[in-house]
C-alpha cells in the first residue's frame, strides 16, 4: 500500500511538471535545454519495485530511413527513481533506494513520431547505498541500466511502452547478481 501511495504522488508530481513544462515549453524552447517529453514509470521485479520520473531530449535524425517511413532516431532520458525491496538482506525487512539515472536511447519509430516502435538502450545509474534485497545484491552504487521496449504514441502525444530493464555493474566489483523489471511506461510529448 505505501508503495501506491508513494506511485500515486510521483504520478500527481509528473502530472505538474507537464502542465507546468506545456506553459514553459515556448519560453525555454529558445534556451533549447527544454525537454522534448516526460515520463513516469512503474516497475516491477522479485520482491522489488521502482517509480521513476523522466525527462528525454529527442535527437532529431532521420538514420536508416525506409520506404514506409520508419527511421532510427534516439533521445537522452535522464530519470530519478525510487526502489523498495521487501526483502533486504533476505529478511523481512524493507530496503528503499534513489536512483539517478541518464540512457541514451535508440528508437526504430515511424518519422511522425506517431504509432508503434522499439527502443533500446544502455545508461548509468546511481544509488543512494548499495542494494541488498532478496538474495540479489549489488556491491556498487554506479550500476549500468540497460532495457529493450515496445510502445506505441498516440496521436495526442501520449506514449504507453512496456520495457523489461535490467541493472547490473557489469562485473566492475563482485557480488553483482543485478536485477531486472518489468517496467510500464508512460510518457508526453511536448
Amino acid at each position: 500500500m505505501r508503495f501506491m501511495k508513494k506511485c500515486l504522488g510521483a504520478a500527481l508530481v509528473s502530472m505538474a511538471i507537464v502542465s507546468v513544462g506545456a506553459q514553459a515549453e515556448e519560453a525555454t524552447q529558445k534556451s533549447g535545454f527544454a525537454p522534448d517529453s516526460v515520463s513516469f514509470e512503474v516497475g516491477a521485479g522479485e520482491h522489488v519495485q521502482l517509480a521513476r520520473v523522466g525527462f528525454q531530449w529527442d535527437w532529431n535524425k532521420d538514420w536508416f530511413r525506409t520506404e514506409g517511413g520508419y527511421h532510427l532516431n534516439g533521445y537522452w532520458d535522464l530519470n530519478l527513481g525510487w526502489w523498495h525491496g521487501n526483502r533486504h538482506r533476505d529478511k523481512n525487512q524493507d530496503q528503499d533506494l534513489a536512483v539517478i539515472g541518464i540512457t541514451p536511447v535508440f528508437r526504430w519509430e515511424n518519422a511522425s513520431k506517431k504509432g508503434f516502435y522499439v527502443e533500446g538502450g544502455i545508461g548509468a545509474s546511481l544509488f543512494s547505498e548499495t542494494y541488498n534485497n532478496n538474495d540479489n545484491k549489488m556491491s556498487t552504487a554506479f550500476e549500468f541500466a540497460d532495457h529493450i521496449g515496445v510502445g506505441y504514441v498516440f496521436n495526442n502525444n501520449f506514449d504507453l511502452g512496456l520495457r523489461l530493464q535490467h541493472y547490473s555493474n557489469a562485473g566492475i566489483k563482485h557480488p553483482n547478481d543485478g536485477e531486472n523489471f518489468v517496467v510500464l511506461r508512460g510518457a508526453y510529448r511536448f
